[in-house]
Protein backbone atom coordinates (compact mmCIF):
# COMPACT_ATOMS: atom_id res chain seq x y z
CA UNK A 1 0.00 0.00 0.00
CA UNK A 2 2.87 2.38 0.82
CA UNK A 3 4.50 1.81 -2.59
CA UNK A 4 1.20 2.36 -4.40
CA UNK A 5 0.67 5.65 -2.53
CA UNK A 6 4.21 6.81 -3.38
CA UNK A 7 3.71 5.93 -7.05
CA UNK A 8 0.42 7.86 -7.16
CA UNK A 9 2.11 10.89 -5.59
CA UNK A 10 4.98 10.82 -8.10
CA UNK A 11 2.54 10.63 -11.01
CA UNK A 12 0.48 13.46 -9.54
CA UNK A 13 3.59 15.63 -9.12
CA UNK A 14 4.55 14.95 -12.73
CA UNK A 15 1.15 16.02 -14.03
CA UNK A 16 1.19 19.09 -11.79
CA UNK A 17 4.65 20.11 -12.97
CA UNK A 18 3.71 19.85 -16.65
CA UNK A 19 0.45 21.75 -16.15
CA UNK A 20 2.01 24.40 -13.90
CA UNK A 21 4.34 25.49 -16.69
CA UNK A 22 1.31 27.02 -18.40
CA UNK A 23 0.46 29.37 -15.52
CA UNK A 24 2.85 29.33 -12.58
CA UNK A 25 0.84 31.70 -10.43
CA UNK A 26 -2.14 29.33 -10.03
CA UNK A 27 -0.35 26.31 -8.54
CA UNK A 28 1.20 25.67 -5.13
CA UNK A 29 2.58 22.54 -3.51
CA UNK A 30 3.03 21.99 0.21
CA UNK A 31 3.24 19.69 3.18
CA UNK A 32 1.12 19.63 6.35
CA UNK A 33 1.45 17.89 9.70
CA UNK A 34 -1.49 17.59 12.09
CA UNK A 35 -2.73 15.86 15.21
CA UNK A 36 -5.85 15.55 17.32
CA UNK A 37 -8.19 13.38 19.33
CA UNK A 38 -11.83 12.42 19.77
CA UNK A 39 -14.42 14.75 21.27
CA UNK A 40 -14.88 13.97 24.97
CA UNK A 41 -17.00 10.86 25.42
CA UNK A 42 -17.19 7.73 27.56
CA UNK A 43 -17.32 5.17 24.76
CA UNK A 44 -13.88 5.25 23.16
CA UNK A 45 -10.52 6.98 22.76
CA UNK A 46 -9.02 7.99 19.42
CA UNK A 47 -5.74 9.89 19.11
CA UNK A 48 -4.15 10.56 15.75
CA UNK A 49 -1.39 12.33 13.89
CA UNK A 50 -1.10 12.63 10.13
CA UNK A 51 0.91 13.87 7.18
CA UNK A 52 -0.54 15.48 4.04
CA UNK A 53 0.83 16.58 0.71
CA UNK A 54 -1.04 19.73 -0.38
CA UNK A 55 -1.61 20.47 -4.08
CA UNK A 56 -3.38 23.82 -4.60
CA UNK A 57 -4.93 25.29 -7.74
CA UNK A 58 -6.41 28.81 -7.72
CA UNK A 59 -9.67 28.69 -9.66
CA UNK A 60 -10.68 32.33 -9.46
CA UNK A 61 -9.86 35.61 -7.75
CA UNK A 62 -12.33 38.45 -7.20
CA UNK A 63 -12.03 41.80 -5.45
CA UNK A 64 -12.70 40.28 -2.01
CA UNK A 65 -12.18 36.51 -2.27
CA UNK A 66 -10.05 33.77 -3.80
CA UNK A 67 -11.35 30.31 -4.68
CA UNK A 68 -9.06 27.28 -4.71
CA UNK A 69 -9.28 23.52 -5.08
CA UNK A 70 -6.96 21.09 -3.32
CA UNK A 71 -5.79 17.52 -3.74
CA UNK A 72 -4.57 16.13 -0.40
CA UNK A 73 -2.98 12.66 -0.24
CA UNK A 74 -2.76 11.74 3.46
CA UNK A 75 -1.52 9.04 5.76
CA UNK A 76 -3.03 8.98 9.25
CA UNK A 77 -1.64 7.12 12.27
CA UNK A 78 -4.13 6.60 15.11
CA UNK A 79 -4.54 4.78 18.42
CA UNK A 80 -8.03 3.62 19.32
CA UNK A 81 -9.56 1.83 22.31
CA UNK A 82 -13.12 0.90 23.25
CA UNK A 83 -13.90 2.07 26.80
CA UNK A 84 -17.58 1.14 27.09
CA UNK A 85 -17.72 -2.61 26.35
CA UNK A 86 -21.53 -2.47 26.44
CA UNK A 87 -21.23 -0.85 22.99
CA UNK A 88 -20.86 -4.46 21.74
CA UNK A 89 -24.31 -5.85 22.45
CA UNK A 90 -25.06 -9.44 23.59
CA UNK A 91 -26.95 -10.15 20.36
CA UNK A 92 -23.69 -9.71 18.43
CA UNK A 93 -22.21 -13.11 17.45
CA UNK A 94 -19.29 -14.04 19.76
CA UNK A 95 -19.92 -10.79 21.63
CA UNK A 96 -17.73 -11.67 24.62
CA UNK A 97 -14.70 -12.40 22.44
CA UNK A 98 -15.30 -9.18 20.51
CA UNK A 99 -15.57 -7.19 23.72
CA UNK A 100 -12.21 -8.58 24.80
CA UNK A 101 -10.67 -7.80 21.41
CA UNK A 102 -12.06 -4.31 20.97
CA UNK A 103 -11.20 -3.09 24.48
CA UNK A 104 -7.50 -3.61 23.72
CA UNK A 105 -5.56 -0.57 22.49
CA UNK A 106 -5.26 -0.73 18.69
CA UNK A 107 -3.01 0.94 16.13
CA UNK A 108 -5.02 2.14 13.12
CA UNK A 109 -3.55 3.35 9.85
CA UNK A 110 -5.60 5.25 7.25
CA UNK A 111 -4.69 6.08 3.66
CA UNK A 112 -6.74 9.00 2.34
CA UNK A 113 -7.14 10.98 -0.90
CA UNK A 114 -9.02 14.14 0.08
CA UNK A 115 -10.42 16.58 -2.47
CA UNK A 116 -11.07 20.05 -1.08
CA UNK A 117 -12.58 23.43 -1.90
CA UNK A 118 -11.24 26.58 -0.24
CA UNK A 119 -12.62 30.13 0.00
CA UNK A 120 -9.95 32.64 1.02
CA UNK A 121 -10.42 36.17 2.35
CA UNK A 122 -7.20 38.24 2.09
CA UNK A 123 -6.54 40.67 4.94
CA UNK A 124 -3.57 42.35 3.28
CA UNK A 125 -0.85 41.42 0.80
CA UNK A 126 0.61 38.70 3.05
CA UNK A 127 -2.16 37.44 5.37
CA UNK A 128 -5.51 35.74 4.80
CA UNK A 129 -8.24 33.71 6.48
CA UNK A 130 -10.04 30.85 4.77
CA UNK A 131 -12.70 28.16 5.07
CA UNK A 132 -11.92 24.70 3.72
CA UNK A 133 -14.17 21.71 3.17
CA UNK A 134 -12.89 18.38 1.88
CA UNK A 135 -14.09 14.84 1.35
CA UNK A 136 -12.37 11.78 0.00
CA UNK A 137 -12.09 8.00 -0.11
CA UNK A 138 -9.82 6.18 2.27
CA UNK A 139 -8.63 2.72 3.25
CA UNK A 140 -8.36 1.76 6.93
CA UNK A 141 -6.27 -1.29 7.86
CA UNK A 142 -7.89 -2.20 11.19
CA UNK A 143 -11.37 -3.36 12.17
CA UNK A 144 -12.82 -1.84 15.34
CA UNK A 145 -16.19 -1.86 17.09
CA UNK A 146 -16.99 1.43 15.33
CA UNK A 147 -15.93 0.75 11.76
CA UNK A 148 -15.16 -2.15 9.47
CA UNK A 149 -11.74 -2.61 7.91
CA UNK A 150 -11.37 -1.43 4.33
CA UNK A 151 -13.06 1.32 2.31
CA UNK A 152 -14.47 4.45 3.98
CA UNK A 153 -14.68 8.24 3.64
CA UNK A 154 -13.05 11.14 5.49
CA UNK A 155 -14.84 14.51 5.72
CA UNK A 156 -13.10 17.64 7.02
CA UNK A 157 -14.31 21.17 7.77
CA UNK A 158 -11.56 23.66 8.67
CA UNK A 159 -10.92 27.33 9.39
CA UNK A 160 -7.43 28.51 8.55
CA UNK A 161 -4.97 31.40 8.67
CA UNK A 162 -2.15 31.91 6.16
CA UNK A 163 0.94 34.10 6.19
CA UNK A 164 2.93 34.49 2.98
CA UNK A 165 6.56 35.51 2.53
CA UNK A 166 7.20 35.95 -1.20
CA UNK A 167 6.39 32.49 -2.66
CA UNK A 168 6.36 30.62 0.66
CA UNK A 169 3.13 30.32 2.65
CA UNK A 170 2.68 29.17 6.27
CA UNK A 171 -0.66 27.82 7.48
CA UNK A 172 -2.40 26.98 10.74
CA UNK A 173 -5.71 25.14 10.39
CA UNK A 174 -8.05 23.98 13.23
CA UNK A 175 -10.59 21.47 11.95
CA UNK A 176 -13.32 18.92 12.63
CA UNK A 177 -12.99 15.48 10.99
CA UNK A 178 -15.57 12.74 10.52
CA UNK A 179 -14.73 9.25 9.28
CA UNK A 180 -17.31 6.63 8.27
CA UNK A 181 -18.05 4.19 5.45
CA UNK A 182 -21.49 5.61 4.51
CA UNK A 183 -23.19 2.33 5.36
CA UNK A 184 -21.22 0.34 2.77
CA UNK A 185 -20.11 -2.09 5.49
CA UNK A 186 -21.90 -3.59 8.47
CA UNK A 187 -20.11 -1.51 11.12
CA UNK A 188 -20.38 2.25 10.56
CA UNK A 189 -20.44 4.28 13.81
CA UNK A 190 -17.30 6.09 12.66
CA UNK A 191 -15.06 8.56 14.48
CA UNK A 192 -15.36 12.29 15.16
CA UNK A 193 -12.18 14.16 16.01
CA UNK A 194 -10.92 17.70 16.54
CA UNK A 195 -7.55 18.31 14.88
CA UNK A 196 -5.10 21.06 14.15
CA UNK A 197 -2.73 21.24 11.17
CA UNK A 198 0.44 23.20 10.49
CA UNK A 199 1.66 23.56 6.95
CA UNK A 200 4.09 25.14 4.53
CA UNK A 201 3.60 25.52 0.79
CA UNK A 202 5.43 26.99 -2.18
CA UNK A 203 3.86 28.77 -5.13
CA UNK A 204 5.19 27.33 -8.40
Amino acid sequence: MGRKLLLCLLLLFGVLRITAQEDNSRFSIGFNYGFGSEFNNKDYTFENHFYKVQLYYKLKETKHFQYEILVQPEINFAKHQLLNFYFVKPETPDYQEKRDEYTRLKDVREYVMNLGFLIRKPINKNCSFYVLGSVGPMITDTETERMSKGFAFADVLALGFSFRVQKVQFDIRPEIRHVSNAGLSSTNAGYNTKNIEFGISYRL
